[in-house]
């Protein structure tokens, strides 16, 4: 996630149970143990993170105390938050998977409202991810990891509803990869990392790839806009559940990576709750 008013890009160490800032112009890095798994980061209107835990949302600013707000489906023991943003009337959404079955359609999607109203737009999601929506605000992507697929919808950005779900893109399953985290470019392109094919793909709006980014590593994660001119691609990785042999061959696995792709992004809208 960067900030634009910070200028800081913030990233999660979900399984380290902490968050790093990076201050972009002084390169300063800070690792902020929280004690619980992080699995999203995003930015309040007024200050600080709004914070997706495994069972929770989450306020909390740098220095201070975590304030638990609200908490979803404890009677899916094995269920968890995986991914969120904040959409561009300051809501907050966010998706859960099943994390023991990651292929299991036990997860939804909800959206938190300004007011800290919780509402549950779809069900049966197997591993909800990356979220974005157009600069025009009138279509929303979502992505289900093993679905392999990434769906758009049709936005009312008045009313925070998604309708007329259909396929965007897919990733082919004999690809080794799944589609993870995304984001949005100033000209509408979706940036999907596909998480164990060892990329980041670039699609049109109307689903038709334009770039693909090969990165050192076999599983990015996500992958945001910014710098000052939101011109840098920043991009995350994970070496969970890779062997030693894996580890020694991939030894920047865990690694985040920044290149500048020719295209900018838009800056992140933050939660006005």
């Amino acid at each position: 996630m960067w900030s634009v008013r910070e200028q800081a890009l913030y990233w999660t160490d979900n399984l380290g149970e902490c968050i790093h800032r990076l201050d972009s112009e002084s390169g300063r890095g800070q690792r902020i143990a929280l004690g619980r798994n992080v699995m999203a980061i995003g930015l309040r209107a007024g200050a600080g993170l709004v914070l997706a835990l495994a069972k929770h949302l989450a306020f909390y600013e740098p220095g201070g105390e975590l304030e638990l707000i609200m908490s979803v489906e404890q009677d899916q023991p094995r269920n968890r938050f995986n991914d969120a943003k904040v959409d561009r009337r300051g809501r907050y959404w966010a998706g859960t998977m099943n994390d023991v079955d990651w292929d299991k359609p036990s997860g939804s999607l909800y959206r938190v409202d300004t007011g800290l109203e919780l509402s549950r737009l779809q069900g049966a999601v197997v591993c909800a991810n990356g979220l974005g929506w157009s600069p025009d605000n009138r279509t929303f992507y979502f992505c289900e990891s093993f679905r392999y697929a990434i769906f758009v919808y049709d936005f009312d950005p008045d009313a925070g509803v998604p309708s007329a779900r259909r396929m965007f893109a897919t990733v082919d399953h004999g690809s080794g990869g799944f589609p993870d985290g995304l984001t949005v470019d100033a000209e509408g392109g979706v940036w999907s990392a596909q998480n164990g094919a060892g990329r980041v793909v670039r699609y049109a709006p109307d689903g038709e790839v334009t770039h693909e980014v090969e990165v050192p590593v076999p599983q990015p994660t996500s992958c945001m806009f910014g710098g000052p001119d939101l011109d840098v691609l920043y991009i995350t990785t994970s070496r969970q559940n890779m062997t030693p042999q894996q580890l020694g061959r991939y030894p920047l696995s865990g690694s985040v990576f920044a290149l500048r792709p020719g295209l900018s992004g838009l800056p992140e809208p933050l939660f006005a709750g």
